[in-house]
This record gives structure tokens, sequence and C-alpha cells, in this order.
């Protein structure tokens, strides 16, 4: 298993008219979440882009528990829980506000794609060197 941590505080852009923090921005906070995992791995989405494979959400499932409100720094946990062996990858999110309160959950599959073949392709080796000892 391999957790880290990401802190974004919810701006005014990002409200509704209740000063809740719109449904369709969750996804964002996930993507900067997993974005910096995947950096702080070693190996940022920029440079497995430039080596041919991109990540499209494949399925995603959201539980609101309780709203993020405007200003407040919102931590999110992400964890990947195993490794698949076929070519998906599953990111668990759990954000939770400055008093620690789990305010909404996550689960994001994604698959490896080569844009250029258009097909599905296996996670990137290098990927799976830097994970793999998180999962031994």
């Amino acid at each position: 298993m391999i957790r880290s941590t990401t802190y974004i505080r919810v701006r005014y852009g990002e409200v509704d008219q209740m000063g809740f923090l719109y449904y369709g921005n969750y996804a964002l906070y996930y993507e900067v979440a997993r974005a910096d995992m995947i950096r702080d791995a070693g190996y940022p989405y920029s440079e497995m882009e430039r080596d041919g494979t991109v990540m499209p959400v494949v399925k995603m499932s959201a539980k609101f528990l309780k709203p993020a409100l405007y200003e407040e720094l919102i931590r999110v946990e992400t964890t990947i829980m195993e490794l698949h062996k076929h070519s998906f990858i599953t990111f668990f999110h759990h954000l939770y506000n400055d008093q620690n309160e789990l305010l909404h959950k996550s689960e994001v599959t994604l698959t490896f794609y080569n844009p250029a073949t258009k097909k599905r392709v296996p996670m990137p080796d290098r990927l799976r060197t830097i994970l793999q000892p998180f999962f031994d």
C-alpha cells in the first residue's frame, strides 16, 4: 500500500451559492492528489505522457458526507491499495477538513492508454518499478 497527502484550500471560484465546494470540483481535487502522489514517487504525469502513456478515468464513485466550505484547508489522503496485474490502477481519496472530519471519500480507477495506437497498454515499467516496493 502507498499513501500520500495533499493540501488544497477551497477557493471562491470552486464553491456554489451556499459556499460549499461544488460537487463537480471534487474530481479536480482527486486529480491534484493523484498527480502529487505519482510525482512524489518519482514519475510525473508529464514524463509518463512524453513516454507515450496517458491515464484516462474508467470508473469513479464518490460519497459526500459533509460539505467542504469556502476557505477551508482540505487534506486529501490518497491511497493505492493494490497493484493490478491488468492495465488498471485504483486510487482511494479521503478528504478531511481542519477539524479532521471526514468530508468525502471516493474510488477512482484509471487505465493506461497509448494515444498514438489508441489502445490500452500495461502499466509503464518505470511506474511499476517505483510502486512495487510498497506492495512487497
